[in-house]
């Protein structure tokens, strides 16, 4: 959706000058309620009060450019230890880390590969999975998450 492509790009310098990253924006509908869900995150990691305060600044700033047509529900959170990777410096900021890749269209006749992020390079996302080096179209990637280990 175009508008909330920008929203996200105001929120996103909104939040800059707090050194907040807005990880990612998402409009639901979910059981007949929109919820507006911002997913963020900082050096160091965020914490319940930096929810809340970016929650504040972000409802404020909402509130009065009145971008929002109806009524919605602003839910605040950190990414998680899965995070989405959603933009093209993250494919590079989380280059050998553990990934989970589901493509819009199949490649090497699958749609979800997984194994070592290696980066993005000439508009291609490069995954080291078992089975050797996999070379994805950024433009078919539908959603690419950290899968990390948990150690017990």
């Amino acid at each position: 959706m175009a508008k909330l492509d920008a929203i996200e790009k105001d929120l996103e310098t909104l939040l800059a000058q707090d050194a907040v990253e807005l990880v990612d924006l998402r409009y639901l509908n979910e059981g007949g309620r929109w919820t507006l869900r911002a997913y963020v995150d900082k050096a160091g990691g965020v914490t319940l009060d930096d929810c809340e305060a970016v929650s504040h600044r972000v409802s404020a700033f909402l509130d009065a450019s009145d971008v929002m047509t109806h009524s919605y529900v602003l839910e605040v959170s950190s990414p998680g230890l899965d995070r989405v990777i959603k933009k093209d410096k993250d494919f590079e900021r989380f280059a050998s880390q553990r990934v989970q890749v589901r493509l819009r269209t199949p490649v090497d006749g699958r749609r979800r590969h997984s194994g070592l992020l290696k980066g993005l390079e000439a508009g291609q996302v490069l995954i080291e999975a078992e089975a050797g080096l996999v070379r994805v179209d950024r433009a078919v990637v539908e959603e690419a998450r950290l899968d990390p280990e948990i150690k017990v």
